[in-house]
C-alpha cells in the first residue's frame, strides 16, 4: 500500500444521467442514495479518500477497507491479476470501501472483467484526447448508454441485494475516472472532461511532472495545474 497523496480532481455532476444530475444542481442529497457510497460523497460535494492495494493479501485489504471511502487497486503498475482482486472482492465485499480499479488501459475486455468482478469505478491512466475517454465510457456501462455486455460475474450478487436490481442500478452507481498526466492531455482537458459518461477527470502529478519534464511546482505548467483545486481526492 503506498502512502496516501493528494490529486487534483473535479467531478462532473452534469455527466450523471437524469435527477442525479438535476439534484447536484439544486444542491440536494441525490435520492435514493447510490450503493457506491464514494460517488454518492462526491454528489454531497464531501471529500473521499482511498488506500492502493497492489498486492494480493485479503486480510490486509479487508482490513484497511473498514477505513476509506474507495479502494484503488493497482493494476497497471503492479502485478495484480483479476482472479486476485476478484478474490480480495469477495472476502469483504461491503466492509467499507468501494472497489474502484486503476486499469492499464480503455480496453474492453479489461473494463468488462473489472465491473463483472464488483468494480463500481474504473480508473483510466494517461488519456490524451477525447477518443481514449470514450473508448473507456464505452464499455463501462449497459445500454442504452453505453455498450457493456452482460456477462456472468460475482458483481450482482455482491450488489444486487436487499431488492436491487443491479442491472438497472448499476449504470447510476458506476464512476468512471480519467487521469490527465501529459502535456497533451492538459491541453485537451476541457474537451476529455466534456465527453457524455465521464464522470471525474483527475491529474496524475508524477507522470505530467515526468512528461513535462518539469517539477510540479514549476510556474511554467498551467496554472490551472497548480493548487488550490476545485476538489481534492486522497489516493
Amino acid at each position: 500500500m503506498r502512502s496516501p497523496s493528494i490529486l487534483a480532481f473535479w467531478f462532473l455532476a452534469d455527466a450523471l444521467p437524469g435527477a442525479t444530475a438535476h439534484a447536484q444542481r439544486q444542491g440536494q442529497v441525490a435520492t435514493p442514495k447510490l450503493y457506491n457510497t464514494a460517488k454518492q460523497k462526491l454528489l454531497e460535494g464531501k471529500q473521499v479518500f482511498s488506500f492502493t492495494q497492489s498486492r494480493m493479501d485479503i486480510a490486509g485489504y479487508c482490513e484497511s477497507a473498514k477505513h476509506y471511502d474507495y479502494t484503488w487497486f493497482e493494476m497497471q503498475h503492479s502485478t495484480l491479476e483479476f482472479k486476485d482482486v476478484e478474490a480480495m472482492i469477495a472476502g469483504c465485499p461491503h466492509a467499507g470501501a468501494v472497489p474502484m480499479i486503476r486499469l492499464p488501459d480503455a480496453q474492453e475486455w479489461h473494463i468488462q472483467h473489472a465491473t463483472d468482478i464488483g468494480a463500481l469505478g474504473v480508473i483510466i491512466p494517461t488519456v490524451d484526447d477525447v477518443d481514449r475517454a470514450r473508448e473507456a465510457v464505452k464499455w463501462a456501462r449497459y445500454p442504452p448508454v453505453a455498450r457493456r455486455s452482460a456477462g456472468a460475474g460475482q458483481a450482482a450478487s455482491i450488489w444486487g441485494i436487499h431488492g436491487i436490481n443491479y442491472r438497472q442500478t448499476f449504470n447510476d452507481n458506476m464512476l468512471v475516472v480519467i487521469m490527465i498526466e501529459t502535456p497533451t492531455g492538459a491541453a485537451n482537458a476541457y474537451d476529455i472532461a466534456s465527453v457524455p459518461g465521464v464522470d471525474v477527470v483527475i491529474i496524475g502529478n508524477n507522470d505530467l511532472s515526468s512528461f513535462s519534464n518539469l517539477e510540479p511546482q514549476s510556474s511554467a505548467l498551467p496554472a490551472e495545474l497548480h493548487p488550490p483545486w476545485r476538489g481534492q481526492m486522497s489516493v
